[in-house]
């Protein structure tokens, strides 16, 4: 056997057994979002492909018919027009962008991760009587946490679902921005520190999935995973009873220590969470003494910290002591660990004392 036959055969068996390595779960998902995801993207690719091929195609087929020595091919120096090449060369592409923007304008409304889900799958909607399942995610440096309000539980590094019911995801970010992403279940959404954002995603088959963070964020990033568990109703039943009777309390001094930047964390049960923290986390003001940024933002659209924004708030006088000089006036409404919801100002306005 030549060298040559022998290099290409040896490339060819080397490059199928890399290949048979893939995970192809992108295109073979479980989930319906990730599946619709998927179809988008093999219609979108085969729509390029109607023009990338014959293009390809028609390059090597011009090198080889007017190449040097091939005296038969046509030879037209003074050529340059063709209304029939021209209608060709702009009416296909413009079919094709037409085509791939009606695609995308459809898709991007249908697959909208803030819009609620209206179907399981292809062929069962959503029962009307469903709740779906709503879990908190919070991107840490480096791991997950995931807070389960109804079922009053949370997890570090593990996330389960029952099959076939809606998931509504509320996720934000500790410090850096992250990217949830399940490839099995859906797209990659972005977790970001001080806002919220959605995903609305079902999972339609059993079974255990890989999710991670597919945004650098840092040293840990790489080991940034999770385990996804697909459960019919009884297993996730039970692995709720599990977290409850397995799991420590989630104060928020606990949640402090555990938003440490750490590595490779293991899974870690929590059979109960404090009162507001997920609010707390979103507004950035888990530790005691701290604004919170809803309540900032409301005093801006009430006029700022004056007497107008601080109208809410109990207002203390304290007298400067020196004569002629105005008093200086406090807004001392303040949030607590017993009151997360209350409002923390601390702001101050000067009045001149009549």
């Amino acid at each position: 056997m030549p060298v040559h036959r022998f290099l290409r055969a040896l490339v060819l068996v080397l490059s199928a057994s890399v290949l048979a390595g893939c995970n192809t779960v992108v295109l073979n998902p479980s989930g319906d979002i990730a599946a619709q995801q998927g179809r988008l993207v093999v219609i979108s690719t085969l729509l390029m492909l109607l023009i990338i091929v014959p293009v390809i195609a028609l390059t090597l087929f011009f090198a080889w018919r007017y190449r040097a020595s091939n005296k038969s091919a046509t030879y037209k120096p003074d050529w340059d027009h063709s209304t029939q090449l021209e209608l060709v060369i702009w009416a296909a592409p413009l079919l094709i962008i037409i085509a791939l923007g009606a695609l995308t304008w459809i898709s991007t409304h249908v697959l909208d991760p803030f819009r609620p889900l209206a179907r399981i799958d292809a062929q069962r909607p959503i029962p009307a009587e469903t709740k779906p399942l709503v879990v908190e995610v919070v991107a840490l440096d480096w791991k997950w946490l995931f807070l389960y309000p109804e079922q009053g539980i949370a997890t570090v590094n593990e996330l389960a679902a029952p099959v076939d019911r809606p998931i509504t995801f509320k996720i934000t970010a500790s410090s850096v921005m992250n990217a949830f992403y399940v490839p099995a279940l859906a797209g990659m959404i972005y977790a970001m520190p001080g806002m919220e954002t959605k995903l609305h995603a079902v999972i339609n088959k059993p079974g255990v999935y890989e999710g991670f963070s597919a945004n650098y964020s840092g040293a840990g990033f790489s080991h940034m995973r999770f385990k996804f568990h697909g459960l019919d109703e009884a297993g996730f039943d039970a692995w709720v009873k599990s977290n409850r009777e397995q799991g420590s309390p989630l104060s928020r001094e606990a949640y402090m220590a555990l938003e440490r930047p750490s590595e490779r964390e293991p899974v870690r049960r929590y059979a109960s969470v404090a009162d507001g923290l997920y609010p707390a986390i979103l507004n950035r003001c888990v530790e005691a003494g701290r604004m919170c940024i809803n309540q900032m933002m409301a005093i801006d659209e009430a006029g700022g910290a004056g007497r107008a924004g601080l109208s809410e708030a109990a207002i203390t006088t304290v007298p400067r002591g020196e004569k002629g000089l105005p008093a200086r006036t406090l807004a001392n409404e303040m949030c607590t660990p017993e009151n997360p919801n209350g409002v923390r100002i601390v702001a101050q306005a000067e009045t001149n004392p009549q």
